[in-house]
């Protein structure tokens, strides 16, 4: 059975003593809380402090972004080693936001999802189609060019460990909602698209996040549909009540 992987993407918010304060608040939350995996994904300025505060608890850390290189005179740029040592277990890879206002390409993503499973950190690759490409019914061309590029030279055995985040670019700030039936077929698409590509156990294994504004009162019924595996928070997540009622919600779906 996939456990649901409920992850926070607090983006460029919270300073060092703001994350402190969250992770103390939410680690004492969720002490009794089972059959989900909690995450974090802090500003990298944040992400020790954050995982220092986090241990002995059920909270994940996760990187936000990565470089493919090891090392090197790459200015602004961190390793996975690096994340790694101040505490990370995951990584983001592919956000929306990267491809869109950074160019990253899915050979880009690619490099870095390799890099990843090198340092021995779990991939979160993010996948979706713009709302240009919704309404040209590319959904499904889109989903299989970054799914295919993306993952390309992956075993079936490392497919299986990391997750996947599908994102309705076309539905996050656009004033349209996705609805269930369309989070559902796009989920049941990619891991179709899975067990052609990689095998059936790692189809089954993988995790499928959604990622198009996930808030308390949807995460119940997204988490009942049988290929959403979890959830990549956005707004939601930055107070602490209300990704804890996200956390909630998704393990009380999941029982």
């Amino acid at each position: 059975m996939r456990v649901p992987a409920i992850a926070a993407n607090w983006k460029m918010f919270k300073t060092t003593h703001e994350a402190l304060a969250y992770v103390r608040e939410l680690g004492s939350l969720v002490k009794d809380v089972s059959g989900v995996e909690i995450i974090i994904a802090p500003p990298f300025t944040a992400l020790a402090t954050a995982a220092e505060a986090a241990r002995n608890t059920a909270v994940g850390i996760a990187g936000q972004n990565m470089s493919a290189e090891k090392e090197g005179a790459f200015t602004g740029e961190i390793s996975a080693a690096m994340l790694k040592d101040a505490g990370a277990t995951y990584v983001i890879l592919g956000h929306s936001e990267r491809r869109k206002l950074y160019g990253e390409t899915d050979a880009s993503i690619n490099r870095k999802v390799h890099a990843a499973l090198a340092a021995e950190l779990i991939p979160i690759v993010c996948v979706g189609e713009t709302l240009e490409e919704r309404e040209g019914g590319q959904m499904a061309t889109v989903l299989d060019r970054q799914i295919k590029d993306g993952l390309d030279g992956l075993t079936g055995d490392q497919v299986g460990g990391l997750i996947i985040a599908y994102e309705p670019v076309w539905a996050i700030g656009t004033g349209r909602n996705a609805t269930p039936e369309q989070a559902d077929e796009a989920h049941r698409h990619i891991r179709t698209r899975l067990r052609q590509w990689f095998g059936a156990a790692a189809a089954d294994a993988c995790r499928i996040q959604y990622g198009g504004s996930v808030k308390p009162d949807n995460i119940t019924g997204l988490i009942a549909l049988p290929d959403v595996d979890g959830a990549l928070v956005g707004g939601a997540g930055l107070q602490v009540t209300s990704f804890f009622e996200i956390i909630r919600g998704a393990a009380s779906a999941a029982r």
